[in-house]
């Protein structure tokens, strides 16, 4: 194998598969990238932990087509730090199988492992494809991974549950994701060819690298599954994972349709108080408690060791009084998703499931859940 490649296109790629890459994987292989040159002009990357696996392609002059493997983290780090607008060269290193990285006058030689070592993730068949907007897939994803479960025990929790649904006889492609504190809902436009896809539970992992690989997407993302894997293809780059396998439970069920104490307040209003008032909370859950009367609400917090603090906003309400407490950081997270300049929050009572809204946009819902405080 050589080839030379500019730096710029190849951090790119690297940026992409090397997140990948567990930092302290037992089996030696799974530290590795591989890197594949093409006869076709194109360097091939790929990254795998075994659940997951990334190929990304970028544009290289290559002399002689092959492959080899060698330390993801360390290659990528080698590159980061080298001049921008470098040419890099790979060569061979002689008999001890080590590849030599050339860049001006820098040389690194890098240890290799063979090349058949390497596991390929099979994908099997994947007979549900369709392609979606860059925009709608970033969506999905933006406004519902806060949500996701990060206790290992109710595993099926542990990702986006991604299904096709109808409302109001339109077919929507809705993305699902809760921890049992709070949940996000979120429509798109179902694509052509989704309407028979089965439910599937998109790793916390997988999400997480898919957002990172769409904020450099604008085109079209295809998206190809069956029941165990699904695969997304973007233009450069394409990431293959194993879907989680479990039930995920009946989410309409908690979300409440019957709460009629409607409040309406300045989004970002909201979010900076409660940043505030919640500095004075000091155990773990972050306890604050909000009172609600005609025309205002009023946000406080106390603890023993720093005291209190109260904030009062002017918000829409004309009900009676109400005093319930949240958790601050999920409140935070609820504004974090509101795009237009209010927030609304329909109560039933102090122990119930709060609704959350987004008054510029009603393809979005959340649930959030009170605490005692």
């Amino acid at each position: 194998m050589k080839l030379t490649i500019e730096r710029t296109a190849l951090l790119k790629s690297l940026s992409h598969v090397q997140s990948v890459v567990e930092r302290r994987s037992t089996i030696p292989i799974l530290s590795n990238v591989r890197i594949e040159a093409t006869s076709a002009g194109q360097v091939r990357l790929t990254a795998t932990d075994m659940d997951l696996a990334i190929v990304a392609a970028a544009p290289a002059n290559v002399a002689r087509a092959g492959a080899t493997t060698t330390s993801a983290h360390t290659l990528y780090d080698i590159v980061r730090k080298l001049p921008e607008g470098s040419q890099l060269e790979f060569t061979p290193g002689g008999n001890d199988g080590r590849l030599v990285l050339r860049s001006g006058r820098a040389k690194y030689e890098l240890p290799c492992l063979p090349v058949e070592d390497f596991p390929v993730m099979a994908e099997g068949e994947l007979p549900y494809e369709f392609s979606l907007p860059a925009a709608d897939l970033k969506r999905l994803i933006a406004k519902t991974r806060f949500a996701i479960s990060t206790e290992e025990t109710r595993y099926y929790l542990n990702g986006i549950y991604l299904h096709a649904a109808a409302v109001e006889g339109q077919g929507r492609l809705r993305a699902v994701a809760t921890d049992g504190h709070r949940l996000a809902r979120v429509d798109v436009a179902l694509p052509d060819g989704a309407a028979g896809m089965p439910g599937v539970i998109v790793p916390r992992k997988a999400v997480g690298e898919l957002a990172k690989l769409i904020e450099e997407t604008d085109g079209a993302v295809t998206v190809a599954l069956s029941e165990s894997k699904i695969r997304f293809g973007f233009g450069g780059a394409t990431l293959t994972s194993k879907l989680i396998d479990g039930a995920f439970p009946d989410y309409e069920r908690v979300i409440p349709t019957g709460n009629d104490k409607r409040v309406v307040v300045g989004n970002r209003e909201l979010r900076e108080a409660v940043d505030r008032v919640s500095t004075i909370s000091m155990e773990k859950s972050r306890a604050i408690k909000l009172a609600i009367s005609k025309g205002k609400l009023v946000i406080s917090a106390a603890s023993p060791e720093a005291g209190s603090g109260v904030e009062e906003l002017d918000a829409a309400y004309d009900d009676v009084p109400l005093e319930i407490g949240f958790n601050a950081r999920y409140i935070l997270d609820m504004t974090d998703q509101v795009e237009g300049k209010e927030i609304t929050f329909m109560l039933s009572d102090t122990a119930s499931p709060t609704l959350v809204q987004d008054a510029a946009d009603d393809s979005g819902v959340f649930v959030i859940m009170p605490m005692r405080v």
